[in-house]
C-alpha cells in the first residue's frame, strides 16, 4: 500500500537532506515543498509584487505561476521549475531566504501552494518536508516527522551549505534570519509551522545526517510492513 511521509520542522534542522535520503532508500518522490514557496517569492521579486494577501497584481500572479519537478540530470533529484525554467540556483540565494517566509505567510498564498501540492503527492509513496504538511497538507499521512535544533547548530549547516555555493555569510547574519523566519512561520495565522500529534520528533542536533536519514527510514520500513499485514 502507497504512504505519504510528512517531515517537519524548523529552518535550516536538516529536512531536505534527510527527505531526500529517504525518498532515495525506498524509491520514492521526493517533494521539496520549500522549494516551492522559494520559487513563489523569486516570482513576485522579479515582477515587483507587493507581499499583500488581497493585492490583486499578487492575486493576479499567482493564476500564472505554474509550479512543476524536473529530475536533475546531474544529483538524480527533483528539482522546482517556474513557468518551464529551471530556477534551483536562484532560489538558494539569500536574498530569497530572507523574504521567502512573509510570502508563505500569506493565507491565499499558502492555500494555492498547499492545492498544488496535494495535487502533486495524490497517488501516495512520497517524502514531502516543509512547515505544515503533516498538519495541513497531508493530516492524514502515515508517517509524520518532526525535526528541530538549535538555532546555533542550525545556523552552522546554513553556512556551511551556503560556503559550498560560493555564498559567503557570516554566523550572526544567518542566526538572525532564521530566528526571523521562526517567529514568522510559528505565529502565522494559515498553517503556522507546529508539531502534529503523531508526529515522530528528531533533534537533529543530536544526529549526523546519515543517522537522521536511517531512523526515518526505519520508521517507514515498520509502517509498510504493518500496512501489508
Amino acid at each position: 500500500m502507497p504512504i505519504t511521509i510528512a517531515i517537519d520542522g524548523h529552518s535550516g534542522c536538516g529536512k531536505s537532506t534527510t527527505a531526500k535520503g529517504v525518498a532515495q532508500k525506498l524509491g520514492f518522490l521526493y517533494i521539496d515543498s520549500g522549494a516551492m514557496y522559494r520559487a513563489v517569492t523569486l516570482y513576485f521579486l522579479r515582477h515587483h509584487i507587493p507581499f499583500e494577501n488581497d493585492n490583486p497584481l499578487l492575486i493576479n500572479a499567482l493564476s500564472e505561476i505554474h509550479l512543476d519537478f524536473e529530475v536533475c540530470s546531474t544529483t538524480g533529484l527533483p528539482e522546482v521549475t517556474l513557468n518551464g525554467e529551471k530556477v534551483e540556483s536562484e532560489i538558494r540565494k539569500p536574498e530569497i531566504a530572507a523574504n521567502v517566509s512573509p510570502v508563505a505567510a500569506l493565507p491565499i498564498v499558502r492555500k494555492a501552494m498547499v492545492k498544488q501540492q496535494q495535487q502533486i503527492g495524490k497517488n501516495g509513496n512520497i517524502v514531502m518536508d516543509g512547515r505544515d504538511i503533516g498538519t495541513v497538507v497531508f493530516p492524514t499521512a502515515e508517517l509524520k516527522v518532526f525535526m528541530t535544533a538549535s538555532v546555533e547548530v542550525r545556523a552552522e549547516r546554513r553556512q556551511k551549505e551556503l560556503a559550498t555555493k560560493g555564498i559567503s555569510q557570516t554566523l550572526s547574519e544567518i542566526i538572525d534570519n532564521l530566528s526571523t523566519r521562526d517567529k514568522i512561520d510559528s505565529s502565522r495565522s494559515e498553517g503556522p509551522l507546529k508539531k502534529a500529534d503523531e508526529a515522530r520528533e528528531i533533534d537533529t542536533g543530536l544526529h549526523s545526517i546519515e543517522e537522521q536519514i536511517e531512523i526515518v527510514y526505519q520508521w517507514a520500513k515498520e509502517i509498510m510492513q504493518v500496512s501489508v499485514c
